[in-house]
């Protein structure tokens, strides 16, 4: 684990993130938050790649929480089956769904402690969900960004919520927005578990990982 960068450097490395890529996005396909809020629930322990395959279909007659309580349990199933515990997952969106539509009319409520309490949807998902369709400044800390945050010392932390804390505190305000997504595209492209890319990285001169590759 890197020790805390200072302020000035954490500042040189987001404003190269930005520079590369003003507005980062993430990959998970949707076409509107709730859609968001499944399609963030089933990738847990999945790639984003293989829930947008398995989500192609579905998203086209379930987009809303009452077209998915009329497809239901089973009917979810056979579009899904292809992403790890897809059993568990199904029984999550079909209860979700139907706590959306009891007890928000169908929308999705904009509060994390809202999020956090339907099924299936844990600190990550509900900070995801704030994050890219809400625009709050949410940090959603995945493996990628555990691990960016350590090895550079933008975040360093022992627990997700010691990184989680670490970015909230430590990245300048303007770039809090687009932390999220600048760290798990950099963590998933270039600063790689087994083999980082740090040769082509745009950081390598601020970061002070003594492992770097050649």
């Amino acid at each position: 684990m890197a020790k805390q960068l200072d302020y000035h450097t954490i500042h040189q490395i987001f404003s190269r993130f930005r520079d590369a890529e003003a507005e980062p996005k993430g990959e998970l396909d949707h076409v509107n938050v709730y859609t968001l809020v499944v399609a963030v629930a089933l990738s847990a322990q999945a790639t984003d790649a293989g829930v947008n395959k398995a989500t192609k279909e579905l998203f086209k007659i379930a987009d809303t929480p009452q077209k998915m309580l009329d497809l239901g349990e089973e009917g979810l199933i056979e579009h899904i089956k292809t992403i790890g515990l897809f059993r568990q997952k199904a029984k999550n969106v079909i209860k979700l769904s139907r706590i959306l539509v009891e007890e928000y009319g169908g929308e999705v409520p904009s509060s994390r402690a809202a999020l956090q309490a339907l099924p299936g949807v844990g600190r990550k998902t509900a900070n995801v969900v704030l994050n890219m369709w809400f625009a709050h400044p949410a940090q959603a800390v995945d493996t990628h960004i555990f691990r960016f945050g350590n090895r550079t010392g933008v975040a360093p932390g022992k627990t997700v919520d010691h990184v989680e804390r670490a970015i909230e505190d430590h990245i300048p305000v303007e770039f809090q927005h687009h932390a999220h997504h600048w760290m798990i595209l950099h963590g998933r492209y270039h600063c790689k578990a087994r083999k980082p890319m740090c040769p082509t990285c745009i950081i390598n001169d601020l970061c002070p990982f003594e492992e770097k590759t050649q």
